[in-house]
């Protein structure tokens, strides 16, 4: 080990980055900056027929877009065949790895027959096999003892080692497993905490057990972070819920909401303040503080946290990141006048469109028009708008007043008469200060659109 804790985040590319994924990321980058330490990045691509190219580029480009920059050149394990296999060769020299041929069918039916415990039941444990074609290596776990560690969130930890199967370190193709190779590289590269999801709990003594088996001297210090759950408090599941990084970042999340919001699962700043710069958190991070039980990955409250954001990112920034969202508004007029309403109102970027997509003309809103124009005041309020609208000095205090009066003059309240005026103008019931759009649109315009929306409803 060295001076300087080093940890490690070591997703396997066969799938888009998960958010699950993204948390141990996080949290292990955390852990270092906050400590001085190094960030290493491993990616476990050993599997050649599921990993994709593509998808190590999308690994890579998440976690740069999160500002998780790691230290060093990612290691692939792809390029480490010959250190795992010198380390499985040391296994077998030392009588704590044998050959196997069985089949999970063959595992199966003797444990049904003689109705025992799921999992391979060591039945090639004494047969002396040599290695050949289709036969894996597995290692033999002591028959006693117990394996255990003292975990920084879960505390102590510990398995009966007589629960634990003879695992496969050597697939039947000779590529290693995930738990010889993780040993490998954490020793290779003087890791000295491994903080990672707690579904890898129960390989911990696997990995313990190779460990020793191995003649590696004292172990990293283990943090297992809790699951992620959904509002039902299942486990994210990308079968049912929405996890891939890249999803949330092409509906509009920030990076600086999602890195902030993924720190709170699991983990609190002592002074409750949730929002707040990353620099912020990297100070007042403490593993040892994280909660091991479940955290719920709520919506609604990220939603929160990337508004708080939006609104705090100044407004060449915000026309910056919009424009892929409102592709064809001119940014130097419509987004620079009415950005900064925008900008108060959306809690994610994709929203955007429905705050713009009047600019050339109406949207084509079928259910606003219907609620708006079936109101029994909808004729009287573009009759009276457009007259009075008609001289008036074309600026948003003056066009708000000559509102008003008009609804004090129909005795009516101002929202039911906005509703045929600004569905009429825009399309839509909702969406940016009305008078702030027609002073955009100018008179002309404004005026066009009053009248073609009295002629519709005629």
């Amino acid at each position: 080990m060295t001076d300087r804790p080093r940890c490690r985040f070591a997703p396997s590319p066969t799938g888009y980055l998960h958010v699950g994924s993204a948390h141990s990321a996080l949290c292990n980058w955390l852990f270092a900056r906050a400590n001085g330490g190094e960030f290493l990045l491993r990616i476990e691509d050993t599997d050649a027929e599921r990993n994709r190219p593509e998808l190590t580029d999308n690994i890579l480009d998440m976690l740069r877009w999160l500002g998780l920059e790691w230290d060093g050149e990612p290691l692939h394990q792809s390029n480490r065949f010959d250190e795992y296999r010198a380390a499985a060769e040391r296994l077998i020299a030392g009588g704590t790895a044998y050959w196997c041929d069985c089949t999970s069918e063959q595992v199966q039916a003797r444990n049904k027959e003689r109705g025992g415990k799921p999992g391979y039941d060591g039945y090639c444990r004494d047969r002396g096999l040599e290695r050949g074609p289709g036969r894996a290596l597995r290692f033999r776990v002591p028959d006693e003892g117990v394996t255990g560690w003292d975990d920084v969130i879960r505390g102590k930890v510990s398995f009966e080692n007589a629960d634990i199967e003879d695992f496969v370190v050597v697939r039947s193709n000779g590529n290693p497993t995930f738990f010889l190779a993780n040993v490998v590289d954490d020793e290779d590269t003087a890791i000295s905490h491994v903080i990672r999801g707690e579904d890898h709990v129960n390989g911990t003594p696997k990995y313990l057990l190779l460990r020793g088996a191995l003649g590696f001297g004292d172990p990293p210090v283990f943090a297992h972070l809790p699951f992620l759950v959904n509002a039902q408090r299942k486990k994210l599941s990308k079968r049912r819920d929405d996890v891939s990084m890249l999803n949330y970042k092409e509906r509009g999340f920030l990076p600086e909401a999602m890195r902030n919001y993924l720190a709170l699962l699991g983990w609190g700043p002592p002074d409750g303040v949730e929002v707040r710069p990353i620099e912020e958190t990297v100070e007042m991070f403490r593993i040892e503080d994280v909660n091991p039980s479940p955290a719920f990955f709520d919506h609604k409250k990220l939603e929160f946290v990337n508004g708080e954001w939006i609104r705090r990112i100044d407004l060449d920034d915000f026309i910056a990141r919009a424009r892929e969202f409102v592709d064809g508004v001119d940014e130097q007029t419509a987004l620079r006048a009415l950005g900064p309403l925008a900008q108060e109102r959306v809690k994610v970027l994709s929203e955007l469109p429905d705050y713009f997509d009047w600019i050339t003309e109406p949207a084509d809103d079928t259910r606003s028009w219907d609620k708006a124009m079936k109101l029994p005041v909808a004729a009287a309020a573009l009759d009276g708008i457009i007259d009075a609208y008609g001289d008036a000095p074309w600026e948003r205090d003056e066009l708000h007043a000559r509102f008003m009066a008009l609804a004090e003059r129909l005795e009516t309240s101002a929202s039911k008469l906005q509703g045929p005026i600004r569905v009429s103008v825009t399309g839509r019931l909702v969406g940016l200060p009305l008078f702030e759009i027609l002073e955009y649109l100018g008179r002309d315009e404004s005026l066009a659109r009053l009248r073609a929306g009295r002629a519709r409803l005629a």
